[in-house]
């Protein structure tokens, strides 16, 4: 009896070893192999919070159902251009190989524009099977890049291929499950790139600099020309003003403080700064102590031309190492 009872026992177990093991590989996900390749990133908006990529992309797997010619999900992409697609079949494997542009959606941080390092994500999903059914793995060998055409005027940092897991919180519809949370598959890329903006430093900022200077020679001008040092720090003052909003015009709105707002607050500050210094060697003019308005001048402009100078050189150093 007790012998009957344990090969019972020892049965059950071991068909309920096999009935899970069975499971298992039932629920055990497809993988796809998936690689790419970027020709080409350009027309980089800031103002529109976007950019192109011309991509190859390559992905192997076994399921015929995956059709990622139809079930293709690029989530962060406003457009998507196919402009070439081929699929072969060997040895119960796919292999489809296709060619896209794609104009994707991205937030740039702008706070030490224009020594910005900006990362760009691309990740890509197939619509129809979550991960209990498909699984990406990323194709590693080779370059994934082309450095020779891929950007202009940025230098890129890191390139970096990866998978992982993609969270929403809705079922999509699906009444049959518990929560509305699905999770998917995604193959992922991220490039970290960097822009080489010395020349563009001095294109948007050149007129700035002009307008400062324009309000400092104020203190070479006897201060009893009130119209002359008063006109040309009044004039310096819109000047500044009018760069900022030429080169606002060009970035996103930000609530934060960048260095766009920095360098042209800091050079208002500095030209309101001389005005006060034009109006104080005024005063002294007026009270006949014309040896200490010039000896104020001298020693005023010594300062603020060496303060601004310091000021400017330290906040661009720390942008350029942000």
């Amino acid at each position: 009896m007790l012998k009957a009872l344990f090969l019972s026992v020892i049965c059950f177990i071991t068909l309920s070893c096999f009935t899970f093991k069975s499971i298992a590989q039932a629920v055990h996900p497809d993988t796809v192999k998936a690689g790419i390749y970027v020709t080409s990133i350009h027309d980089i908006d800031f103002k529109q919070n976007q950019y192109t990529a011309d991509v190859w992309l390559w992905l192997k797997y076994k399921n015929r159902a995956f059709d990622f010619v139809q079930n293709l999900e690029i989530p962060q992409a406003k457009t998507i251009t196919k402009s070439f697609s081929t699929i072969d079949s060997a040895n119960g494997r796919y292999y489809l190989l296709m060619k896209l542009q794609c104009v994707m959606s991205d937030t740039w941080k702008i706070n030490d524009f224009p020594f910005d390092r900006q990362a760009l994500r691309f990740s890509l999903e197939n619509s129809q099977f979550d991960k209990q059914a498909l699984i990406f793995v990323p194709d590693t060998l080779g370059k994934h890049y082309d450095p020779r055409f891929t950007l202009r005027g940025w230098n890129i940092d890191s390139f970096i291929v990866a998978t992982g897991i993609k969270q929403y919180e809705t079922g999509f519809g699906d009444e049959s499950l518990s929560k509305p949370h699905s999770e998917y598959s995604a193959f992922r890329v991220r490039a970290v790139i960097k822009r080489d903006a010395t020349d563009l430093f001095w294109k948007m900022f050149l007129g700035m600099y002009v307008a400062f200077l324009i309000s400092y020679v104020c203190f070479y001008i006897h201060s009893d020309n009130i119209d002359s040092r008063f006109g040309l720090s009044v004039g310096s003052l819109f000047a500044a003003i009018g760069n900022k909003y030429i080169v606002d015009a060009s970035l996103p709105e930000s609530t934060s403080f960048t260095l766009v707002d920095l360098l042209h607050g800091l050079t208002l500050f500095f030209i309101f700064l001389v005005i006060t210094s034009s109006a104080w060697s005024l005063y002294l003019t007026k009270q006949n102590k014309i040896k200490q308005a010039n000896r104020f001048d001298v020693v005023a402009a010594q300062v603020l031309l060496f303060i601004y100078v310091a000021l400017n050189v330290y906040f661009i150093s720390q942008a350029k190492m942000g």
